[in-house]
């Protein structure tokens, strides 16, 4: 008997979402900052044992969209509620998610839904009681289950419990692969996520990445990035004094890229204006935002 299904996992921006799926994968996929909108497509993280195959779909956080570029970071949330044999709803002992539209069409859906109470690690005992009760009183159909993902706490749970729910089905995907996203997505992520560490207020929210070149040789791989910006002053932020906050997210990227990709890596950053790319369907298609 062999069990494949999809589990997408929903919930509001910074509450665990990526961190739940790396650790469920082993793998490190999904970018990982404190910054809310951390991640901004819909990723797909596969993982295969002999039995079975679990197609995890990482989503962007739910919010309001303010501009085109989260509104389609929200229609890949609004696809991954569409497709589905488990949705996977993350939220913290702190946060009431309250997003009606979300929760009312997981009532009325037939597919099951996990509610994972994350970070109990930050939360009293007494806290996440009262919390799982208020969920299972207030959405008697969802299974409620308290993790800390980041801890790797009750993690097996929700493993055996995906594995109850999805069904008889031949893999989806070979075997071996673990992503249906290519090297080049995730290079761009990597020198991304170093960004939202390294800068602050508008700027990681204003930067797109796209590796323009990526050639793979015997023993070094050699990597072409442009990091673009929406406004020409964000430019001089980006590079800094004589290039200095360039060069420190290059290094700090390249040792991400080396483990990742399992060689030497050269990368060369550039940075270039592409005046208000969020707004602008056009360069957000180009982007990978359709």
């Amino acid at each position: 008997m062999h069990k494949s299904g999809f589990v997408n996992i929903l919930g509001k921006p910074n509450v665990g979402k990526s961190t739940l799926m790396n650790a469920l994968l082993g793998e490190k996929l999904s970018i990982i900052t404190p910054k809310a909108q951390t991640t901004r497509h819909r990723i797909l993280g596969i993982a295969n044992d002999d039995d079975y195959q679990i197609v995890f779909s990482d989503t962007p956080g739910i919010i309001k969209p303010g501009y085109k570029l989260q509104e389609h970071m929200m229609s890949f949330v609004q696809s991954a509620m569409e497709d589905a044999d488990l949705f996977i709803l993350v939220t913290e002992v702190d946060d009431d998610f309250k997003d009606e539209k979300i929760l009312n069409k997981l009532q009325k859906t037939d597919v099951p839904v996990l509610l994972l109470i994350n970070k109990i690690d930050l939360a009293s005992q007494d806290q996440v009681v009262a919390k799982c009760e208020q969920w299972k009183r207030d959405f008697p159909s969802f299974m409620v289950l308290p993790i800390s993902a980041l801890n790797n706490f009750n993690l097996d749970q929700v493993m055996n419990k995906i594995l109850e729910i999805i069904p008889e089905n031949p893999p989806y995907f070979p075997k071996d692969e673990l992503t249906d996203r290519p090297m080049r997505f995730f290079i761009a992520e990597i020198v991304r996520e170093k960004i939202l560490l390294n800068y602050q207020k508008e700027i990681p929210y204003s930067v797109e990445v796209a590796v323009e070149e990526y050639k793979e040789e015997v023993k070094i791989v050699r990597i072409r990035c442009v990091i673009f910006v929406a406004r020409d002053s964000q430019k001089g932020i980006i590079i800094g004094h004589k290039g200095s906050a360039l060069k420190r997210i290059g290094t700090q990227a390249r040792k991400d890229i080396e483990e990742f990709v399992g060689k030497q890596v050269f990368i060369d950053l550039h940075v270039k204006v592409s005046k208000n790319w969020r707004d602008d369907d056009l360069q957000l298609g180009r982007f990978g935002y359709r």
